[in-house]
């Protein structure tokens, strides 16, 4: 169903086969084909045949239906009905051009014997008799008076599965082997269908180690013998079978309920004498051993052992397989045991949970490390440029100078490309600090206490008309 509860797709059953379709057309038309005779007679009259002359017929290129001549009245009405009756999906034009024309006499004159012929349709299983008289008004007549009681819409239906393989619905057919396929891989819903059939006969499910599922009468429940009253036979045979690996209902009657000597000493008899007879003898007295072996009645002892070994079976005390493997029930897992597993799973979690963090504190810890490595990085380019300035402490005035004589120019192409004149002092002042720095310079070539006395005499003259003038560079 679809999630407002709507059918998603719809199922049409036909009641004459039991036939499952998926629409009501196809059931319709599956009933019209496979059971018309159940309920319409065809009876041919005889009619004159077609007046003309025919050199050619059209015939379907897919069914070998003969159409008739193009020109005939009833060519484009045979056309049409054939495509709606048999190529519903393909395209009308499509199916036009597999229409071949065929000039053979005899498939001409096949198609003149059909047309001498009128087919009428006699209605069976009503109560009035009727006659139709094409095949339009059977298909019309069934939809009204049959289809109602025949196909029936159904929510749901169960098919074998021999039927399954066979189903006339093409789509259906697909879909079940699809399914198929799919539950042959992974047999899921197989085993819910399973189990819930096993549940209603009073069968139990249970897993084996938490691995493969068993079915028997009983769920495995574990027999406590110190806790429990049972008879001391019970008691020994749910000991020999804790004990014993890979036991069987043979090995517990030999070992609890073991044949009399006398039989074991007349089969050993038997058997040599078996030996001794020869090959046309051997295959009768290996029939009339079998059949001793198979008619000997147990004995009392083993009769009380098999029986205490069927209530235990069904108690679901002890376990016997499909391989002939009995178990006994192991006990359940104790408060304590499973107290320490759910402690012992919290630990792993913890261990993991601990290992993340301590692998996202080292992820952390080297990212500090990295961006410590990179400020203390940039910290010693910054010092090493500042040293560096240092180092040049000349270059600034230079470039002060140079900035002011810039700033004097741009003043100037600003005022229409021409500059006030200055004065007198004012040049004298400018051109005194421009010898001033032209010494320095020299001193510093000279490296300054060795240099040359001359330019020392000459900034000493120098400075001192600076310091009459009273003039200060701008």
């Amino acid at each position: 169903k679809k999630q407002d509860g709507s059918v998603a797709q719809p199922l049409y059953l036909c009641a004459l086969d039991d036939t499952v379709w998926l629409s009501e057309e196809d059931a319709i038309a599956y009933c019209l084909d496979q059971h018309f005779s159940t309920f319409y007679q065809v009876e041919k009259i005889p009619t004159d045949p077609p007046k003309g002359k025919y050199t050619f017929v059209a015939q379907c290129g897919m069914t070998g239906t003969i159409l008739g001549p193009p020109n005939y009245h009833d060519y484009q009405n045979q056309l049409v009905r054939l495509h709606a009756r048999r190529f519903p999906d393909m395209p009308f034009e499509t199916f036009k051009s597999r229409v071949k024309i065929v000039r053979d006499p005899e498939v001409v004159q096949q198609w003149l014997d059909e047309q001498s012929y009128k087919t009428e349709y006699i209605c069976l299983n009503v109560s009035e008799s009727q006659r139709l008289y094409s095949r339009d008004e059977v298909e019309r007549h069934f939809r009204e008076v049959h289809a109602p009681s025949i196909v029936r819409y159904v929510k749901q239906c169960q098919i074998p599965g021999p039927q399954s393989r066979n189903l006339p619905s093409a789509s259906l057919q697909r879909a079940v082997r699809r399914a198929w396929e799919d539950q042959k891989r992974f047999p899921l819903k197989v085993v819910h269908v399973l189990s819930q059939q096993f549940a209603k006969r009073g069968l139990q499910f249970f897993k084996v180690n938490k691995t493969v599922t068993h079915v028997s009468v009983a769920r495995p429940r574990y027999l406590d013998l110190e806790k429990t009253p049972v008879t001391e036979g019970v008691r020994k045979l749910v000991q020999f079978i804790e004990e014993t690996p890979k036991c069987t209902r043979r090995k517990i009657l030999d070992a609890l309920a073991p044949s009399p000597e006398h039989e074991s000493k007349s089969a050993q008899e038997n058997q040599e004498a078996q030996q001794a007879q020869g090959e046309a003898g051997s295959g009768q007295a290996d029939n009339e051993s079998q059949q001793a072996a198979q008619t000997k009645e147990p004995t009392e002892a083993q009769k009380a052992v098999i029986g205490d070994l069927h209530w235990l079976i069904h108690e679901g005390h002890v376990i016997e397989f499909a391989n002939g493997i009995i178990e006994a029930a192991k006990p359940p897992a104790s408060k304590q045991h499973r107290s320490e597993n759910i402690a012992a799973s919290k630990a792993k979690e913890q261990a993991k949970s601990s290992s993340r963090n301590e692998s996202a504190a080292g992820n952390r810890s080297q990212d500090t490390a990295r961006d410590q490595a990179k400020e203390s990085k940039k910290s010693g380019e910054s010092e090493q440029t500042v040293q560096e300035d240092k180092r040049q402490p000349d270059k600034a005035p230079e470039t002060a100078d140079k900035a002011d004589k810039k700033e004097a120019t741009d003043n100037g192409s600003e005022q229409g490309g021409r500059s006030e004149p200055r004065s007198a002092e004012h040049s004298q002042g400018f051109a005194i600090d421009e010898r001033l720095h032209d010494l320095d310079a020299e001193e510093d070539r000279n490296e300054g206490a060795n240099g040359d006395q001359s330019a020392y005499a000459e900034r000493e003259s120098v400075t001192s008309s600076r310091g009459e003038t009273g003039q200060s560079s701008p």
